[in-house]
């Protein structure tokens, strides 16, 4: 006959293993539920000037980390219902005038796609002949930006003027093509570059 104690430590032990597999199944879950809506840690900014007629999204000042050139990042839109065109006379990140080349006035529906001269070109550009965008490198002197940090950016239209803080951020790279180091967020051959490799 087997005694009332085992018989109660086994009873214990199977509620106990019972109750650590709901406990490990809720706590997996939960992970699931907080991550599946997460998005990127840093948005761009996005702002509109006060008669809405032209809006800025995406706005960014980028910061090469190799070579400490900035730009600034964004995606000027013309949402003017009356169909007149606009025309963006300037832009500033903290008081430095950024060069924008030549840039062409704004038809209603079209939009100005500013980045660094690298951003350019990674990404796809839409053909001129059928799309009413057009692509404008966007470079400012680095005036000591740190990344995670914000600069205030001004941008003058003909129509009116946004002012907005901005985040100061690295490009983004292209997935599955960067070696990320075991101890740091980027990659050996940055390490090496920067004097910390193995």
């Amino acid at each position: 006959m087997k005694s009332q104690k085992s018989a109660v430590r086994r009873g214990l032990t199977v509620s106990a293993a019972a109750m650590s597999a709901l406990l490990l199944a809720s706590c997996s879950a939960g992970q699931i539920t907080q991550t599946s809506g997460q998005v990127a840690a840093v948005d761009g900014a996005t702002a509109s000037t006060e008669n809405q007629e032209v809006t800025v999204q995406d706005v960014h000042v980028i910061l090469d980390p190799a070579t400490g050139d900035a730009a600034l990042k964004f995606t000027a839109t013309n949402q003017d219902p009356s169909h007149t065109e606009h025309t963006l006379q300037s832009a500033e990140v903290a008081g430095e005038q950024v060069n924008l080349g030549n840039v062409e006035p704004l038809g209603y529906n079209c939009t100005l796609v500013a980045d660094s001269a690298e951003g350019l070109d990674s990404i796809p550009q839409a053909d001129p002949d059928t799309a009413c965008i057009q692509y404008v490198e966007a470079s400012v002197e680095n005036k000591d930006f740190a990344y995670g940090g914000n600069q205030e950016v001004v941008f003058n239209f003909d129509s009116g003027q946004i002012t907005l803080d901005v985040t100061v951020s690295a490009p983004n790279l292209e997935a599955g093509n960067v070696d990320r180091g075991p101890e740091t967020n980027i990659s050996d051959k940055q390490q090496e570059e920067q004097g910390g490799g193995h």
